[in-house]
């Protein structure tokens, strides 16, 4: 009796379950921009930080369900990481075999303030530009990095 339940909860266990899709081939970051957001003001001083838009196209034949993103902002004459933004972009619906997803757009935590205008906090002598890496998942596989961008220097992403 205890043989064909535990065949049953294998059977259930590996529904749904094809073979791994390697991200790195299967995934496309598209329509990328960058800039810096305006964060408001903090302390009595305006904020700018490091932003990302882009979408992401499934090539696999496989649907990727609970799709997720990190990305890690980092000067570009430091190799810590400043600041990082983590979306969930579907649920365990996924993202359909070749379907695009809506636009993801992350902000880092961290960025500029000053008492000066927004745009003139990216002439100030002392701004270093900024880069994002892109890292996504899948269900339960390991962060893969799908590219680095450069932070454009100008307000707002589009």
């Amino acid at each position: 009796m205890r043989a064909p339940v535990l065949l049953l909860l294998v059977a259930l266990a590996s529904l749904g379950c094809g073979p791994t899709v390697d991200l790195s081939q299967a995934l496309t970051v598209t329509d990328v921009a960058t800039g810096w957001h305006d964060a408001g003001v903090v302390n009595g001083k305006n904020k700018i930080v490091p932003a990302i838009a882009f979408k992401l196209k499934n090539g696999s034949d496989q649907a990727l369900g609970s799709l997720q993103i990190n990305a890690l902002f980092r000067r570009v004459n430091e190799p810590d990481e400043w600041g990082s933004g983590f979306v969930k972009v579907t649920g365990s619906e996924g993202l359909a075999a070749g379907a695009t997803s809506d636009l993801v757009n992350i902000n880092s935590q961290l960025g500029y303030t000053g008492e000066e205008a927004r745009a003139d906090l990216l002439k100030n002598g002392n701004f270093v530009d900024a880069k994002v890496e892109i890292f996504a998942k899948y269900a339960s596989t390991q962060w893969t990095k799908l590219g680095e961008y450069p932070i454009t220097r100008q307000l707002e992403v589009h």
